[in-house]
């Protein structure tokens, strides 16, 4: 009887050993081919969601804006 219950046991084991390699292997496959083929995917679904949109240009148009009022500011304080 207890080596009915051995023999089970082993034969538990060694299935869960099965079903874990077989989820190992389609953990470590990849559907890119290089990097470069991940990372342009990567790109494309981030400009898709909006990451690199038009607030970059928002942050450099305030800069100049600044800049320029700035200028002008200079200029008025050094004329008078």
């Amino acid at each position: 009887m207890l080596g009915r219950a051995v023999n089970a046991h082993a034969d538990a084991q060694v299935l869960a050993l099965e079903a874990y390699a077989a989820r190992a292997g389609a953990a470590m496959a990849c559907v890119f081919s290089s990097s470069a083929e991940f990372d342009a995917a990567l790109i494309a679904e981030r400009r898709a969601a909006g990451v690199y949109g038009p607030r970059r240009y928002r942050k450099q148009r305030l800069a100049t804006v600044a800049g320029i009022a700035a200028a002008i500011a200079l200029i008025i304080f050094l004329t008078v």
